[in-house]
């Protein structure tokens, strides 16, 4: 009988089908000679052929064979590694660099440089850049409270650290954590850094007695401790409980963990403080910071004086354009280029002077073990600092000709002789603070990086266009800046450096392809002039819509004052 399946199917068994015979491995079976022939096994094989047949037979029979198949290529590949110079394979592999990684810009130049200067295509760049701007309908709406402030929790001292606009920062955040713990905050401490050197105190920078004013009846804001409470900690500072807070704290730390040391201290230090404020808080954080920075921070008069002047001078330097002039924050020191690790065309010269700049600045930083230096893949990748020549380039290709004004605000230019000749070629009215004023005029702010940096601002201000070239704090603050005094438009051009750093290498490149691609990204940062704040974009950069109103939905956009009740 033949064996039944276990296993019913469609109701009924089915007989299981006869068992295969066994078969050995090593049964051999004679094969016809038709066979033998189909795989060129006939009477005449060559000794190649027959050898070729016992290996392959003998693989066939011990299968085992080609779990060693892997071992033994991997171990070939190990060894031609090991007998091959790599000194001699990479050739192929160099000359297959990215786009955009080697610094040709001057070569780009003398290439374009006949077509640029006999382009008489552009239309009025100045007049008609800003085509969004026209639909700003923002206006400042900040509002102040009237009438008293409550009984204070305690006195807060803070260290505001780094340059000029860090310490903006600082001092905005501590106008809005003092308001939020209902305390009083000590006129913050400029301190004193190694790389900046600027000894200023707050009001040779700021209008000391107008913060005050303006924040009344906000916050609470003194000079000084009163003695009575300074008597406690032996008049030492140092005696003062210092909290060490970690960068971008919610306010809700200030809340749980601060308040109640200041309750039962009645003073406290908070250093350092920058950027120990998270950028997304409470609509009364907001609020706060953005009275400290729009409304109450206001240079110091000999500064704002100046300011002004060079202001008035550009603009009568620009008439033929209407008044309206570019300013541009180029950001090309010799400390600023050795940081960013970037060749340039400066040979072995720019090398010593950037490995010596490397190790003043930040000693071992660049030495340590294991740390590999990549300027190619820097340039790819958009970090390296724009030369006044690309700067240039790239404004001329954005339709601006000889006779637009520009105002450079920068420290001092590495190479400066040789990087800004083709600048001053393509730009012949350009201008700097020092070609805008006069060493007497400039004498009591000269040795002070902070305050040259405040006149630099000023003139950005109020410029019909700015430029960024390095990002920073300094066109942080300014694009908010900008955007709250021009109707929620930054007027600003923000270039795409890591496209620059492609078109400014191909060689193959033609004045009008140029061309189009600088308008388009001319055109993209018009579009991106109004831009409202995200979560964790910062407030000093996009005031809207926490310090501005839409026309539309106000109709009062003039700052609004608010009963404190």
């Amino acid at each position: 009988m033949h064996a039944k399946n276990r296993l019913p199917s469609s109701g009924h068994n089915t007989p299981s089908p006869p068992a295969s015979p066994l078969r050995s491995p090593r049964l051999r079976h004679p094969r016809s000679g038709k066979t033998a022939a189909r795989f060129g096994l006939g009477v005449n094989r060559s000794i190649t052929q027959r050898v070729a047949w016992i290996v392959l037979t003998f693989l066939l029979r011990r299968q085992g064979v080609f779990l060693f198949a892997p071992l033994l290529y991997i171990s070939g590949m190990l060894f031609y590694m090991g007998t091959v110079s790599f000194d001699v394979v990479p050739d192929v592999i160099k000359s297959r660099r990215a786009p955009g990684s080697v610094y040709r810009s001057p070569e780009l130049y003398a290439k374009l440089r006949h077509e640029m200067d006999a382009d008489n295509s552009s239309s009025d760049a100045m007049s008609t850049i800003w085509k969004h701007a026209k639909g700003g309908d923002w206006r400042p709406c900040i509002n102040k409270f009237s009438g008293g402030l409550p009984e204070s929790n305690g006195y807060i001292y803070v260290e505001a650290n780094g340059g000029l606009n860090q310490q903006r920062t600082s001092i905005c955040n501590a106008v809005a954590v003092a308001g939020y713990l209902n305390a009083t905050l000590v006129i913050p401490n400029f301190h004193f850094h190694s790389i900046w050197r600027d000894p200023s105190k707050f009001s040779d920078i700021y209008d000391e007695e107008f913060f005050v004013k303006t924040l009344e009846n906000d916050v609470r804001i003194v000079d000084t401790v009163p003695g009575y409470l300074m008597e406690r900690f032996d008049r030492n500072l140092t005696n003062v409980f210092n909290f060490r807070i970690k960068a971008w704290a919610p306010v809700q730390y200030y809340r749980d963990t601060v308040l109640p040391r200041l309750l039962e201290e009645k003073f406290i230090r908070i250093s350092p403080f920058a950027n120990r404020l998270s950028f997304d808080a409470p609509p009364e954080v907001q609020r706060l910071r953005c009275l400290a920075n729009y409304e109450a921070l206001r240079f110091s008069s000999p500064l704002l004086t100046m300011g002004q002047t060079l202001v008035s001078r550009m603009k009568e330097r620009s008439k033929i354009n209407g008044g309206k002039y570019i300013s541009v924050h180029l950001r090309f020191e010799e400390d600023m280029v050795a940081f960013s690790c970037c060749v340039y065309d400066g040979g072995s010269k720019e090398s010593e002077d950037m490995v010596a700049a490397r190790e003043r600045g930040w000693k071992g930083k660049f030495t340590k073990p294991g740390r590999v230096i990549r300027p190619g893949a820097n340039r790819v990748n958009g970090k390296c600092p724009l030369t006044p020549l690309e700067v240039g380039l790239m404004l001329r290709g954005m339709g601006f000709d000889k006779s637009t004004s520009i105002f450079l605000a920068s420290g001092r230019i590495y190479d400066s002789e040789r990087h800004m000749a083709p600048l001053l070629e393509m730009f012949p009215l350009l201008q700097t603070k020092e070609m805008l004023a006069s060493s007497e005029e400039l004498a009591p702010f000269k040795n002070y990086s902070s305050r040259m940096a405040a006149i630099d601002y000023t003139v950005c201000l109020h410029s019909e266009v700015f430029v960024t070239t390095q990002g920073g704090n300094f066109p942080h603050f300014l694009l908010g800046h900008r955007r709250y005094l021009f109707n929620g438009h930054s007027k600003t051009i923000r270039p795409d450096k890591r496209k620059l750093a492609v078109y400014f290498d191909n060689p193959k490149i033609g004045w009008r392809t140029f061309k189009r691609h600088m308008l388009s990204m001319r055109a993209h940062s018009d579009s991106k002039g109004i831009e409202l704040k995200r979560p964790n974009d910062s407030i000093y950069s996009f005031p809207c819509p926490n310090c501005m109103c839409h026309a539309n939905k106000t109709e009062d956009s003039r700052t609004v004052v608010v009963s404190a009740s």
